[in-house]
């Protein structure tokens, strides 16, 4: 008895189950028509801090914990914070032993990168020191990747020279450009930080990677031009990166033979040979890879001594014949200067502008090694966070005499090939800098420039990609254009000129894209309920009485919204000439594909309604098929859905289907 009952209560649920899905289908036109409004500005813009600060819940996060001890919810929520205690809930010897080794391998490799950057940037050795310790530091509590090794890199030192200089030159005034930098530093990261919380990630995807390659071979030549002074003793070289100014410094020196001093140019030649040679080693054997990590430092030592014993007999430092570094700030943490950011009206409005500019570079290289790097451990990162993460610690090293810092991809690579497993790394790399700041600096007075200068030339054959060149060049025409203009603006004018040529060509494609009519005719595949294009499918069958066209377009607006009208109006004319007879009609509807239009502005609107308007005087009928939520919406609120009769529906066969009154047979 009570089994039948049980059944006949399963069959009702069961049956009331089933109407409820027939409910749902023959009202999802309704659905189709009436969405949901969506949410509005204020409302995505508190949406995204939130995501960015704290990621979105799953199992072991703290909304999901609500029933476990206050503990473990606050250990969770702090998860969500700080990434890098999630590593600790299975961390063991072995893993911290793979990140400690990994950690010491890149502070051998770091501090002289580390140096050398800073004299890059026309700043003393110490400051790419101190960059190499709190920026790491805060990045590895902080971030989500966990193999990006922070420190201060080339090209952004190069860019940071290049453009502070236009503003005070570091020879003439070197505690103002110092402290030109420490506040174009604090703009840098307080723009990233903007970027991440508030989702403006999307401005460094307009520096399209093409703009990005012929911009990093560009900056390669103009760090290997800058390092001729070192590498050969010049005393007067032009501060410029153009390729001009840079031959015509080489040829005033060379015919000023007494300008320049040979035994650096020996030294330094001697020694990016070595450490060349040793990579070509790690890369033929990689049991010798660890010899290709420690030969800037070896090359740092033993150059050391031979300067040591050239120099020791002369009595001033003028009279040296081989450049070195002389005294180093060390023997302390990294002092503060947040007494040292300027903020005067004359010259703030430069700063800022310099500060974005750096900030979007930065964190595309950034990004990009982190991207790579985590897709080779089968993991993934979180763009906005990192993007927090590169901002926060970059006002924090504004503050504590750290300049710009950002994912280095030697480095990081390093780090990958030393087996590390955790951003532990970091932070043991970071605490070994901060030794040998406090203890070595000492020893490093008489360090040659010119192997200051070798270390950082062995660093410029990477950034030039040839076979990513060739490979856009067959790819994309207009992408190798904004290649090729970012490449020579920045070769032979500045940086800031050769980045400005690759946007706007980059924005010129994307112009020029939008307005084309991306719009196509479509039919049904033979054998199937699919729409395809006629042109890409010519076996494509065409629906007597119907004539469908499908927007390619993701936004219908002002600039192309005419074009789409016209070639619409147009294809129907032209099907009417060639099938009708007589001058009669040769199909009574016309339906719009906007399943890969995501947005529509007034404009858009507008010439819709005009479309309207003449196929209805023409006697024909326009419907719009699968509208997406901000289309639809827009539509309803203009009224347009009414002007047209309430013809909408959610896919293109059902808009076939209530033309022809008849349910469609595939054949």
């Amino acid at each position: 008895m009570c089994r039948n009952s049980g059944n006949s209560e399963m069959v009702a649920s069961n049956k009331s189950t089933l109407e409820e899905v027939l409910d749902i289908e023959n009202n999802m036109a309704q659905w189709v028509l009436n969405p949901p409004d969506p949410p509005s500005m204020l409302r995505q813009l508190v949406d995204n801090v939130k995501d960015t600060l704290l990621p979105h819940p799953h199992p072991n996060t703290f909304s999901s914990l609500r029933n476990q001890p206050f503990s473990k919810r606050a250990f969770a929520f702090l998860q969500g914070l700080f990434p890098i205690l999630a590593s600790f809930q299975n961390y063991n010897a072995q893993k911290f032993k793979c990140d400690f080794m990994a950690g010491l391998t890149l502070a051998i490799f770091a501090i002289p990168q580390c140096m050398g950057n800073a004299t890059l940037a026309q700043l003393s050795p110490e400051y790419g020191l101190y960059t190499g310790i709190v920026p790491p530091l805060i990045y590895a509590l902080l971030a989500s990747s966990r193999e990006i090794v922070i420190g201060p890199g080339s090209v952004d030192s190069l860019l940071l020279s290049s453009m502070i200089q236009t503003l005070k030159f570091p020879i003439h005034d070197s505690i103002t450009y110092t402290q030109l930098v420490f506040t174009v530093t604090f703009f840098a990261g307080i723009f990233q930080v903007a970027f991440g919380l508030f989702r403006f990630g999307f401005l460094v995807e307009y520096i399209s990677q093409a703009t990005i390659v012929g911009f990093l071979a560009a900056a390669a030549v103009g760090i290997g031009l800058q390092q001729l002074k070192g590498l050969l003793g010049i005393v007067n070289f032009t501060n410029k990166t153009a390729l001009f100014s840079v031959v015509k410094s080489l040829w005033t020196s060379f015919k000023n033979q007494s300008a320049w001093h040979p035994y650096n140019f020996i030294i330094g030649i001697s020694f990016l040979c070595f450490i060349l040679f040793t990579r070509f080693l790690g890369r033929r054997n990689k049991k010798l890879i660890w010899l290709s990590h420690v030969a800037p430092l070896l090359s740092i030592i033993v150059s050391s001594v031979i300067a040591y014993k050239i120099n020791v007999h002369e009595h001033q430092v003028k009279d040296y014949r081989v450049e070195v570094l002389g005294p180093i700030k060390g023997g302390s943490l990294n002092p503060s200067s947040l007494h040292q950011l300027t903020f005067d009206s004359k010259v703030v409005g430069h700063l800022i502008r310099i500060g974005f500019t750096i900030a979007i570079i930065s964190l595309t290289g950034s990004i990009a090694v982190g991207r790579s790097f985590a897709s080779l451990k089968g993991h993934s990162i979180d763009p906005n966070r990192e993007v927090v993460s590169l901002g926060i610690m970059n006002i924090v090293g504004s503050l504590t005499s750290c300049y710009i810092a950002s994912g280095s991809l030697s480095r990081t690579a390093v780090n990958y090939n030393a087996g590390s497993e955790t951003m532990v790394s970091n932070i043991v790399m970071a605490l070994t800098v901060l030794l040998s700041l406090k203890f070595l600096t000492g020893l490093l007075y008489f360090t040659p420039k010119a192997i200051l200068a070798a270390i950082i030339l062995s660093a410029v054959p990477g950034l030039i990609d040839l076979k990513k060149a060739c490979e856009i060049w067959k790819v994309d025409k207009m992408d190798f254009l904004a290649c090729a203009g970012a490449f020579l603006g920045v070769l032979f004018a500045s940086a800031e000129i050769g980045l400005a040529i690759g946007i706007t060509i980059s924005f010129a494609k994307i112009i020029l894209t939008s307005i084309q009519p991306a719009i196509a005719v479509i039919g049904r595949l033979p054998g199937t309920d699919s729409f395809g294009d006629v042109q890409q499918y010519p076996m494509a069958l065409n629906i007597p009485g119907v004539f469908i066209v499908s927007l390619k377009s993701a936004w219908l607006c002002f600039a192309n919204s005419n074009l789409v009208e016209e070639r619409i109006e147009r294809w129907v004319t032209n099907e009417k000439a060639k099938h009708g007879k007589g001058g009669e009609r040769t199909f009574h509807h016309v339906i719009i594909d906007a399943s890969s239009l995501t947005n529509i502005d007034t404009a858009g609107i507008a010439s819709l309604v005009e479309l309207n308007k003449n196929l209805t005087s023409r006697g024909v009928k326009l419907a719009i098929a699968n509208p997406r939520w901000h289309v639809i919406h827009k539509l309803r609120l203009s009224n347009f859905v009414t002007k047209i009769g309430g013809r909408v529906f959610l896919s293109v066969g059902e808009a076939v289907d209530a033309c022809l009154g008849t349910k469609m047979v595939s054949v």
